[in-house]
């Protein structure tokens, strides 16, 4: 069975009714989200679905460059594939996620074809299921909220921003009991300090969060180490991460307990499949992120995270805007804050194309605001110290 084309689809996505970073500013993806998706056709007819992100127009634009490569060859050879496709963007230099978003848009629609040509749902080709359903937790900004959420069925919150972002973490568990998991996700822009990070932690630490999220840049190792010798919580990184290598060093150091790869970004479930074993032979989780993300990648995640021993827990922007439901069909199946992976063969959904191509394309960058000290924020500094010192409160009680 042979690949015969490739085709390239990118729209625009408007913004998530929800995204914790939002708290207390504008996210970057109220204007600057766009979904990108590829479909590869094989001569058999078969056709297979893929996603990918990491910057999407110019991962699109990647995809359409590499799709020569590919024409001819056995859509079944994944591996295969998987290396040529590396091979031939190494000319251009380490290319990050949006490498990597490429061979994973490719790679995620090609596992499609294999599970259509074998009759069987991805997560049966990766190893069987090791759970029948997939626990997500879902982003919140108020005690309003995330009491809201709870009710719905959600198990599991995520609380993000920087300022003021104790007091609101301590107020949503207040309001929701004990019982429930949280979160903290503390990313920039701005990135914080090390020394801030680990005041913000120890603050956040009588709260008893599942992890706290990138509370320094991601390449800060110098900072990962601080934090990790000084706070006593989960540490989680890795949607800004592109390969193993990347991984390798956050492994190897003791530095995280959680990676959150995203599944657009990684290197398609070729990679991803290699990251869980990695991660699990340092017991590490695999938390795969979401934010920004389309339905496509969210699929391909709950297959894998429903075969792999060391899946904790899947983001999701939950409610999202109401065309992601228009994207796909079906749409997945959910339960009491889980997610049911498809029985069909492989993806085991499909893309609208039309509706896709009814939101072309406008913008692909964005600033998030709300998160610089007051009065910086025109100097959009990728790192900043915390001004005033600070305050931290919240409460233990």
């Amino acid at each position: 069975m042979k690949i015969k084309k490739i085709d390239c689809h990118l729209m625009q996505a408007q913004a998530p009714a929800v995204s914790g970073w939002a708290a207390t500013g504008k996210s970057a993806l109220a204007t600057g989200r766009n979904w990108f998706f590829v479909t590869v056709t094989t001569d058999s007819g078969i056709v297979g679905l893929g996603e990918g992100s990491g910057w999407p127009r110019v991962v699109a634009t990647a995809v359409a460059d590499l799709a020569h490569l590919l024409i001819g060859e056995s859509a079944l050879d994944t591996e295969r594939l998987w290396q040529k496709l590396r091979v031939g963007m190494m000319g251009h230099g380490q290319t990050g996620v949006v490498g990597m978003g490429a061979l994973a848009a490719i790679d995620t629609a090609l596992w499609d074809i294999k599970g259509q040509w074998l009759g069987a749902p991805l997560w049966q080709l990766l190893g069987g299921q090791t759970r029948p359903s997939v626990p997500y937790y879902v982003h919140t900004t108020s005690p309003e909220a995330a009491r809201a959420a709870v009710a719905s069925g959600i198990t599991a919150l995520k609380v993000g921003g920087i300022n003021g972002v104790v007091d609101r973490a301590f107020a949503i568990r207040e309001a929701v009991g004990p019982e429930v998991d949280m979160m903290v996700d503390l990313h920039g822009p701005p990135w914080l300090a090390p020394a801030d990070a680990v005041a913000i932690g120890r603050a956040l630490e009588p709260l008893n969060l599942v992890f706290l999220e990138e509370p320094v840049a991601p390449d800060d190792l110098r900072g990962w180490r601080l934090v990790r010798d000084k706070v006593a919580l989960p540490l989680a990184t890795g949607e800004r991460l592109a390969t193993l290598m990347d991984v390798k060093p956050l492994l190897e150091e003791g530095l995280v307990d959680i990676l959150q790869p995203d599944t657009g970004r990684f290197g398609g479930l070729t990679q991803m499949k290699k990251l869980a074993g990695m991660a699990e032979a340092w017991s590490v989780m695999i938390a795969p992120h979401a934010g920004s993300l389309g339905p496509v990648a969210e699929v391909a995640a709950v297959h894998l995270m429903s075969s792999i021993p060391n899946a904790l827990i899947l983001e999701r922007l939950h409610p999202d805007w109401s065309g992601r439901d228009q994207v796909l069909y079906p749409s997945l199946e959910e339960d009491s804050g889980r997610l049911i992976p498809p029985s069909t063969p492989g993806l085991g959904v499909a893309l609208d194309i039309d509706f896709v191509g009814e939101h072309p394309s406008r913008q692909n960058t964005a600033i998030a605001t709300g998160g610089w000290n007051a009065g910086t924020e025109s100097e959009t500094t990728f790192v900043q110290s915390r001004r005033p010192r600070f305050p931290i409160t919240g409460s233990s009680k």
